[in-house]
């Protein structure tokens, strides 16, 4: 096996490969990049406060949604749990998105990543640019980031090539569950102009990132192929993704998020909303493009 810093195999085919169409892509979302910037700390007017007599999540989005407990929660209940439930997604915004950096940073700019490096460094400045704008509107509208409490999953394979596939899996992964809440957050009018005004811009840049990382992810896959992995690993690695895509999406269940919105027993209550028939249908929803992009490549099979 190759030490941890040495160039990964993979990702060294992919980026040297005379690939026309993914260097047109590049070079596209390159441009529009520079034509899309904006300079955060002078995009947003901060207003002091943000009412809490309003909603701050689409009542769709809410982890309660079509379950009995929407229908018992009263109207100030129900905002309450928007409020928190906006701070959460943010929050998990704040923790993806570093770990997102950490992984695209180690990668610019090292043998094998060449061709993708100029788009990288849109790429690495936009999300430091989200995470900032998520951050402050956590710890100025509520006063705090939620703390990282995702079930950590088993460390990926340490071989390069699976170890790259993974890890633009798992960043395409949580970009298209979060632009599914930005998409519709952005459009809803009864929320107030600061939180639409986030997430159209996250939307903005996510668009790009996600157009970039489905045909990345594609050709890492396709790569692995090539080196023959048996159907063990294959398994292994459909099973790594599944449950990764299984806990990012329980992630927005959050007993904390219950307790600050005034809801009892908030563990009794997220094993409660994940057993129920629409909150797995909910699921389906938001995660129908990210599951039918890994089945049409071969990533997923009938059994995910």
């Amino acid at each position: 096996m190759r030490p941890r810093n040495t160039p990964p195999a993979g990702a060294a085919r992919t980026a040297t490969a005379d690939d026309t169409e993914f260097r047109a892509l590049l070079d596209r979302l390159s441009d529009k990049a520079t034509a899309d910037y904006y300079n955060p700390f002078t995009t947003f007017d901060w207003p002091p406060t943000i009412p809490t007599d309003g909603l701050w999540m689409s009542p769709e989005l809410l982890s309660v949604h079509g379950t009995e407990l929407m229908d018992e929660l009263g109207p100030a209940q129900l905002r309450a749990l928007s409020r928190w439930e906006s701070v959460n997604f943010y929050s998990l915004n704040v923790h993806g998105i570093r770990e997102l950096l950490i992984e695209v940073t180690r990668r610019i700019h090292t043998p094998g990543f060449e061709l993708p490096s100029e788009f990288f460094h849109h790429f690495i400045g936009e999300e430091n640019d989200h995470m900032w704008f998520f951050a402050t509107f956590c710890l100025k509208y509520a006063g705090k980031i939620y703390p990282d409490k995702s079930v950590k999953l088993p460390e990926a394979p340490r071989d390069p090539d699976i170890e790259n596939f993974l890890v633009f899996a798992r960043i395409l992964v949580f970009e298209q569950i979060v632009d599914h809440y930005n998409v519709q957050l952005a459009a809803d009018r009864r929320l107030h102009p600061t939180v639409r005004h986030i997430n159209r811009l996250h939307h903005q840049d996510e668009s790009r990132h996600i157009a970039f990382g489905r045909r990345l992810v594609q050709l890492l896959w396709e790569r692995l192929l090539d080196s023959g992995p048996d159907e063990r690993t294959r398994h292994e690695l459909r099973d790594y993704l599944s449950r990764y895509v299984t806990t990012s999406i329980e992630s927005f269940y959050n007993p904390a998020v219950y307790r600050d919105a005034g809801l009892p027993d908030g563990f009794a209550l997220r094993r409660r909303l994940l057993a129920h028939p629409a909150r797995q249908a909910a699921h389906a929803k938001v995660l129908h493009k990210t599951t039918d992009f890994l089945h049409r490549i071969g990533v997923f099979d009938a059994r995910h």
